[in-house]
C-alpha cells in the first residue's frame, strides 16, 4: 500500500515538490550561512519524495538551544510560508474522500516544514 501511495503521490505533484526542495537546498548550500538550512530543506525533499511510510520524530541527542534558535530563524525566513502551502494543499485534498491520505501527508510535511531542526526521519 505504501508503494502504491508513493507512486500516486509522485504522479500527482510529489516530484515537483521534491524538486523545489532540492533546488532550494542547493541554492542555500552555496552560501556558508545557508548550509544548515540547506541540509534541512534536503531532509524535507527526501520526505516529500516518498512520504508514505516515513515518520519524523524529535532527536534525543539534540543540541537544545541551538536547534530552537535555528527553528525560530527558519520560521520567520520561510518556514511559515512552506508550512502554510502544505496546509492549504492538505485541506484541498481533504475535501475529496480519495484525497484524504494525501492530505495527511501534506499535514505531516507542514509540521516538519514549520520546525525541521532537531528532527529525524525514520
Amino acid at each position: 500500500m505504501k508503494l502504491l501511495g508513493n507512486l500516486i503521490w509522485l504522479l500527482f505533484g510529489g516530484v515537483f515538490i521534491a524538486l523545489e526542495y532540492f533546488l532550494a537546498s542547493i541554492l542555500l548550500c552555496l552560501t556558508v550561512v545557508g548550509i544548515p538550512f540547506g541540509i534541512q530543506t534536503f531532509k524535507l525533499a527526501l520526505i516529500a519524495l516518498w512520504p508514505f511510510g516515513k515518520e519524523y520524530s524529535k532527536n534525543q541527542d539534540t543540541s537544545g538551544i541551538l536547534s530552537t534558535i535555528m527553528n525560530i530563524i527558519w520560521f520567520f525566513i520561510g518556514g511559515i510560508w512552506i508550512s502554510l502551502s502544505h496546509v492549504i494543499m492538505g485541506i484541498l485534498f481533504y475535501i475529496t474522500i480519495l484525497g484524504i491520505p494525501f492530505g495527511k501527508q501534506h499535514m505531516k510535511l507542514a509540521g516538519l516544514a514549520l520546525a525541521p531542526f532537531g528532527r529525524s526521519i525514520s
